[in-house]
């Protein structure tokens, strides 16, 4: 027996690679999926091409000993859990639950005829197609369940392509596509453990159905808040490179391990464990993208590709296998088309939604290839029938993407799904919205617990996870729990708790959602706050009670802390002698807007802090004349001119409707922007004044003439926002 080869494997890898790669660029430019060229890469290498052109070529390079393929089935199994890892951390639950209706309705019956007609279809094929005759059923669950999955991968490539994604039926599409995988590695993991038993076992059945739902249910309560605490914690922790990557691989191959315990299949772990990853709220954009271009560039070629090197086509010259072949996929197409559009117009959706539904959930693509390969791998197949499922694979994803994008194009678009889709827009540009992580560095001042409460009335709609950096000079052990001191529950109580809509708003769930890290730091305050800054955040709000220079501006130390960050700042500045009162009153906040990104973020920010309470807003535009000779401020007076400054208002109002929440605009002619602000904020007695300012190239920190005669002379509350 010929000795394993390195190099003979590196051979295989680099051939997978390379032919998977140009077919898959070849495919997409002719508006197929690449995967469907990384499956006829292999093909065209295996017997079925090459094979048939070159046996004695092909034979050399891929039809070694079984210590020689169990090294490239070793990438292939990993691969294996790593797209699946994969296609979980791009499933969106929020996305489930809004489209649940009709998603379910499409999912159960396009689930239920196809799985009933591959079961049939099995029940009467000859014994010479079964891996084990007398395991036929074990067979007939499986065909059953291959036929009725569709791709999430597949689906949702085309409904982004046709900017379908955040339509009522694309949301629709995806979500069928969603739940259909979900149960699919549910159903399979279930089947697994029955093979492995080799019988119906219904003690062996309890125990695989029983542990499964332990698994789940375990999975998406305490396992989420384990997976987004080691995330987290090696995020914040570590300082090694791509740390979090490691820490990302080693969930999935716990959780894998985890089902292989319970005995189920390690690919339900895998599923899984990608659904909380993609939910974690430290999971960057940067990091999504490592792992993406680790599996994307590497494990899905050579999977896809081994996968279609396993299919071997010739055996379609036989013309009962050929008529098994064009039945299964008549009976798959016709089975999910059925059941899709049945199910549609079961959950509501007109007759042209519930076709294009249809079309789209017959895409087996990717993952039917993988349920394929761990049929064959398990013994639940036989090779002839691995070879009808790729087919039938390749035969219904070329067909979808035409299909699919001919029933889209034909759909209008209804006025209220517009005025939501532009409502998404607006907020997907916003700047609150892209809000992930704050970093509040505070103290014990009045100027800190103001700020408390303001990244409090932030973050708690929203969920968004926060680091309090306490700063102080007595020992963290005095300061966490002293009576001045922010404790853990400090922040979520200044969400929750600063009004009584706010609470009934948010609620105990909202606060279980709110996430806060205490830090709490001693020596240099700026040190503490660049190291922690490190670890990726999207807002820095500082409450410190050294912030004012004794001459005026702000203090060297305070532009010291924002010069270690480099994202977004916020400064705020508490006038307000009894804090305790103002903790529990409502906010009556003004904002001076200019027509500029920086207004308009502060605005968005002030709205955002109104919209968890009975908060009010008031947005004042300021056309100054002053220092203007008389017949500039003539030329300033025409009503060209008001209508400019009206609409910057109008602008903001509109802003304000799409968020939901009222404000009120003012607007004042002929005195200076400070002198507008000041005497604004004092006959509106407002709480709070929310600037909107450009932050400085030097490393002074001087936010302009404006702000700085606002900080000096202003008896109310600040919060510098610097966007």
């Amino acid at each position: 027996m010929q000795a394993p080869s390195e190099a003979l494997f590196l051979a295989q890898i680099v051939l997978l690679l390379l032919v998977g790669r140009l077919m898959g660029e070849a495919m997409q430019r002719i508006g197929q999926p690449a995967v469907l060229g990384q499956l006829l890469a292999g093909i065209l290498l295996g017997p079925s091409v090459f094979g048939a052109i070159w046996p004695q070529a092909q034979h050399a390079i891929f039809a070694g000993g079984p210590e020689q393929k169990s090294m490239i089935d070793g990438v292939s199994q990993l691969g294996i859990l790593m797209l699946l890892m994969l296609t979980g951390m791009e499933i969106d639950l929020k996305l489930v639950k809004r489209a649940r209706r009709a998603a379910l309705c499409a999912s159960a019956a396009g689930i239920v005829i196809p799985f009933a007609c591959g079961f049939v279809l099995c029940e009467l094929l000859p014994d010479q197609m079964l891996p084990r005759p007398d395991q036929r059923l074990i067979t007939s669950l499986f065909l059953g369940t291959a036929l009725s999955i569709s791709s999430v991968k597949i689906v949702a490539m085309v409904v982004r392509e046709m900017n379908f994604m955040r339509r009522n039926v694309g949301m629709t599409i995806i979500a069928s596509a969603i739940i259909d995988d979900t149960v699919g590695w549910v159903i399979i993991a279930i089947i697994f453990s029955l093979a492995a038993h080799g019988h119906v076992d219904a003690r062996a059945l309890a125990q695989s159905v029983l542990g499964t739902g332990l698994f789940l249910a375990a999975s998406l309560t305490l396992g989420r808040r384990l997976v987004f605490g080691l995330i987290r914690w090696t995020n914040d922790t570590f300082v090694s490179e791509v740390p979090v990557v490691t820490t990302i691989l080693v969930i999935m191959g716990v959780m894998a391990l985890i089902t292989q315990l319970i005995g189920v299949h390690t690919v339900l772990g895998a599923f899984v464990a990608g659904i909380l990853i993609g939910e974690s709220p430290i999971l960057t954009r940067h990091i999504d993208e490592q792992l993406r271009g680790l599996v994307v560039g590497l494990f899905m070629p050579i999977f896809f590709s081994l996968a279609g090197l396993n299919a071997d086509l010739t055996i379609l010259n036989e013309p009962n296998l050929l008529i098994l072949t064009l039945g299964l996929i008549m009976i798959a197409s016709v089975g999910k088309f059925v059941g899709a559009f049945g199910g549609g117009a079961l959950g509501g959706l007109t007759g042209r939604e519930s076709l294009a539904l249809a079309f789209g959930m017959n895409a087996r693509g990717s993952t039917e290839v993988i349920v394929a390969s761990v049929g064959l791998s398990m013994g639940a197949i036989s090779q002839d029938l691995f070879t009808m499922i790729v087919a039938m694979a390749v035969a219904t994803t070329m067909a979808m993407p035409p299909m699919l994008r001919w029933a889209l194009s034909r759909l209008p678009l209804g006025e209220q799904e517009r005025a939501r889709l532009d409502r998404e827009e607006f907020e997907a540009k916003g700047f609150v919205t892209n809000l992930e992580r704050l970093l509040l560095a505070v103290d014990d001042s009045a100027n800190g617990k103001l700020a408390l409460r303001l990244a409090g009335l932030l973050a708690g709609a929203r969920g968004i996870s926060t680091t309090v950096l306490h700063l102080g000079a007595s020992p963290p052990s005095e300061q966490i729990g002293q009576a001045g001191a922010p404790s853990s529950g400090a922040i979520a109580d200044a969400a929750a708790g600063s009004t009584k809509a706010f609470e009934a708003g948010l609620g105990e769930a909202g606060r279980k959602s709110l996430h806060v890290a205490l830090r709490a730091e001693n020596g240099a305050v700026e040190a503490a706050v660049t190291k922690e800054a490190r670890k990726g955040y999207d807002l820095l709000v500082i409450g410190m009670e050294q912030t004012i220079a004794p001459h005026g501006g702000f203090r060297e130390e305070i532009a010291r802390i924002a010069a270690g960050f480099e994202g977004p700042l916020a400064v705020v500045v508490s006038r307000e002698a009894d804090v305790e009162r103002l903790q529990k009153r409502r906010l009556n906040i003004l904002v001076p807007v200019r027509g500029n990104k920086v207004s308009r973020r502060a605005a968005e920010l002030a709205l955002a802090l109104a919209r968890t309470g009975s908060d009010t807003v008031t947005a004042l535009y300021v056309l100054s004349t002053a220092g203007l000779g008389t017949a500039q401020r003539r030329l300033r007076r025409p009503t060209a001119t008001r209508r400019h400054e009206e609409s910057v208002l109008k602008d903001i109002a509109a802003f304000a409707d799409r968020s939901g929440m009222p404000i009120r605009t003012a607007l004042r002619i002929d005195i200076a922007p400070e002198d507008a602000i000041l005497r604004q904020a004092r006959l509106g007695r407002y709480d709070l004044i929310v600037m909107g300012v450009t932050r400085p190239a030097s490393e002074t920190l001087f936010f302009g003439k404006v702000a700085a005669a606002v900080l000096e002379r202003s008896d109310r509350s600040i919060l510098f926002v610097s966007s």
